[in-house]
């Protein structure tokens, strides 16, 4: 009888032991992508103190610098990159600079990974950055070997449905929300 008895003991210390492994694994695994998440933005941290002199010039050191850089990265994978940002971009906005790299250099990565295997001579990404009265708006384009979408509800539309790109991210000067640019 007192066999019995250890057995359900037994299995509900194996039972408490799994369920302290797969807890203890997804602590780690959330720990690797929070890692991961932290290493792409020093990355661009990075480039973005590695470069002193810019070619481009919008009046944000900062800008210009994430700019540069990621349009030189470009540039060594063999895409034809125009940027055209020679505007004034006021450094004082609601989003810090902190953050207008971020979305700079995530938006460029983006579009460099888009290039990716396509023939050298399809590959293209344009940068158009300007001010809209108190928004910055940001637009870009690049070629894809998935062809073109558009966002539709917050999220690429099947490719039988695209009829179109996004046009652009802003931020306004009077909120910090980011907003689809039309």
């Amino acid at each position: 009888m007192w066999f019995r008895g250890r057995g359900k003991a037994d299995r509900a210390i194996a039972a408490y032991q799994r369920e302290l492994v797969d807890t203890h694994y997804r602590e780690v695994e959330n720990m690797y992508r929070q890692m991961r998440m932290w290493r792409h933005d020093y990355r661009n941290h990075l480039q973005t103190m590695k470069t002193l002199d810019t070619p481009i010039k919008s009046g944000n050191a900062m800008a210009d610098v994430i700019l540069s850089s990621k349009m030189s990265l470009a540039q060594a994978h063999g895409i034809d990159v125009r940027v055209d940002a020679h505007t004034h971009i006021p450094i004082k906005q609601r989003i810090s600079e902190l953050d207008l790299c971020c979305v700079l250099g995530n938006l460029f990565d983006n579009a460099i990974e888009a290039n990716d295997g396509l023939p050298e001579a399809d590959c293209m990404i344009r940068v158009y950055m300007d001010m809209k009265g108190t928004q910055l708006y940001i637009s870009f384009t690049n070629a894809s070997s998935g062809g073109k979408q558009r966002k539709v509800g917050g999220a690429s539309a099947p490719p039988n449905q695209t009829r179109g790109t996004v046009s652009g991210w802003s931020t306004s000067t009077r909120s910090s929300r980011l907003r689809a640019a039309t």
